[in-house]
């Protein structure tokens, strides 16, 4: 018999309260025309009800693609996953109390799927003690109207670990590039292996179902066995998308076929970015490089650096990462996240996570969305929900932490003259706050584990030492008292050795860091 049904059947086959997981990272993976056809049919007839919906990654395209239709009260009762903050509708529902919703670091999700699948009782690991996903802390709770306590802190071997249970997945819904008759599936457009390998096992194996969306049709046994990243034994139905709109590689493009490996670029074809604040941030960052290391970068300003790197032409002189899987080459930043230019290799989301949780990287650089006197930041809750995705997991393991970001919010403009930089006009927002909103990384266990830790802003670079909140560098142009020490809520000490930022990283071309690399001892 067929697996091969419309996009409206698909939706049929989603009864009240399944558990309904994806395997998806903006439009990766994420099956669009199955998404809108259980939106419609809910529109339509008021069915299916309270979806209890599992995702990792944020999933869409920041509009109305994506998870975000199926944030409608009473489609949905529940969400738990590791980033939702750009999906409005789940967030509105969200925000007014009328779902439950827990925060899992991503790391933990995507692994949590393959002890779900493997059916073990969940996954043993210290990522997210001391911050908000602790439940001695907030258990990861996102609103009011959550009152299950998810995880737990059991004691093993005499030290404290976090508990995440496994649990059943009714539904899995899947989306790839090419699939076959009996349900053989590739990725081959895409430029990331998201964990939709392990959400079919974890259905299958939970006796639900798996629904697998594809833009391409092939004949049985045609697809080469290496390519098929979702064997067809694991999957109960297929829709084939009738438009292209369905199956993009990216928030941003439906398709760059470097990001899949197909292609390499040159990277003069990488736009520079222009001088501003976000690449002074960008190259300040960039001297904390070291030759050889393996490097992560995050999203926002943090993924600047790739830019930086590929500009300054020191590609070649480290490995830059990202926790979706992609190794080497450079990076995309803002909707393109998660993929590479040029990667060197393409591996699954969850063994990323294994590396990332191992210890495996040199560097990460990451967004800072609030920091406090405490040396905790915030990139989880700010005015709304947004959630961690791998910020948990990759600052708890990690020897050296750099986060990014700029010194206030809301409105700051700057210019820069002369090598000096000007603030035009100050951010209505105070960044650097008494205690953070929600702790997303802990000062204290970063001190208690000896890691090294900097903070990164435009005018400024603050350093986590011994515990303590220090502005050690400053930008030319830029008075410390009151531009400053008087915008924080708490106050830093400052080093005896306080210095100026290197006036060369606010001139048009800068032109160092190759050299800055080199003279450096390999590691």
């Amino acid at each position: 018999m067929s697996k091969i049904i419309t996009a409206a059947q698909a939706a049929e086959l989603i009864n009240d309260g399944d558990t309904v997981a994806f395997g998806a990272a903006g439009l990766s993976g994420w099956a669009e025309e199955v998404g809108a056809a259980i939106e419609q049919r809910f529109l339509d007839t008021a069915a299916p009800r309270n979806l209890h919906l599992v995702s990792n990654c944020n999933t869409g395209d920041r509009k109305e693609r994506g998870i975000t239709r199926l944030g409608h009260e009473g489609l949905t009762s529940s969400w738990m996953g590791a980033h939702i903050g750009f999906s409005a509708g789940i967030v509105n529902l969200m925000q007014n109390n009328l779902i439950e919703a827990h925060c899992i670091p991503q790391g933990v999700m995507v692994n949590l799927f393959r002890e779900i699948a493997a059916g073990r009782p969940g996954l043993l690991t210290k990522v997210g003690l001391g911050t908000f996903i602790d439940p001695r802390i907030e258990g990861g709770k996102m609103n009011d109207a959550t009152s299950r306590q998810a995880f737990k802190v059991v004691e093993f071997e005499g030290q404290e670990y976090m508990f995440y249970p496994s649990f059943p997945i009714n539904v899995a819904l899947l989306r790839g590039t090419s699939i076959d008759e009996h349900g053989n599936m590739t990725l081959d457009n895409d430029g990331m292996i998201t964990e939709q390998l392990a959400v079919a096992q974890a259905a299958k194996n939970s006796g639900g179902i798996v629904i697998a969306q594809a833009e391409y049709l092939a004949e049985s046994g045609s697809l080469h066995p290496k390519s098929v990243k979702v064997p067809g034994i694991l999957v109960d139905y297929i829709v084939i998308a009738t438009d292209k709109d369905a199956c993009w590689q990216t928030e941003a493009r439906y398709y760059e076929p470097s990001f899949a490996g197909d292609l390499r670029i040159p990277m003069d074809a990488v736009p520079a970015m222009p001088l501003d604040e976000a690449k002074v941030i960008a190259r300040r960052a960039a001297k904390e490089l070291i030759p050889h290391g393996i490097i992560n970068l995050g999203v926002g300003l943090a993924s600047n650096v790739a830019s930086i790197a590929a500009e300054e032409n020191v590609s070649d002189l480290v490995t830059l990462t990202t926790e979706l899987g992609s190794i080497g080459g450079v990076p995309g930043g803002g909707q393109d996240f998660g993929c590479a230019y040029n990667p060197q290799a393409l591996i699954e989301h969850n063994a990323m996570f294994d590396f990332i949780d191992g210890g495996g990287l040199d560097i990460t650089f990451l967004g800072l969305a609030q920091a406090d006197g405490h040396g905790n930041v915030n990139v989880s809750k700010f005015g709304r929900p947004m959630g961690t995705g791998g910020f948990i997991n990759i600052t708890q393991s990690t020897r050296k932490v750099v986060f990014t970001g700029t010194f206030t919010s809301g409105g700051l403009r700057t210019s820069i003259v002369d090598g000096q930089l000007v603030i035009e006009q100050e951010g209505r927002r105070t960044k650097f706050l008494k205690d953070v909103e929600q702790i997303t990384f802990s000062g204290k266990m970063a001190h208690l584990d000896g890691q090294e830790v900097l903070y990164i802003t435009e005018r400024c670079v603050l350093q986590l030492i011994d515990g303590v909140m220090t502005v050690v560098e400053i930008a030319p142009g830029i008075d410390l008292q009151t531009q400053v020490l008087d915008l924080m809520d708490f106050q830093p000490a400052v080093a005896e050795t306080l210095t100026v930022m290197d006036s060369a990283l606010f001139t048009e071309n800068w032109g160092a860091l190759r050299s800055h690399l080199t003279a450096q001892p390999h590691r």
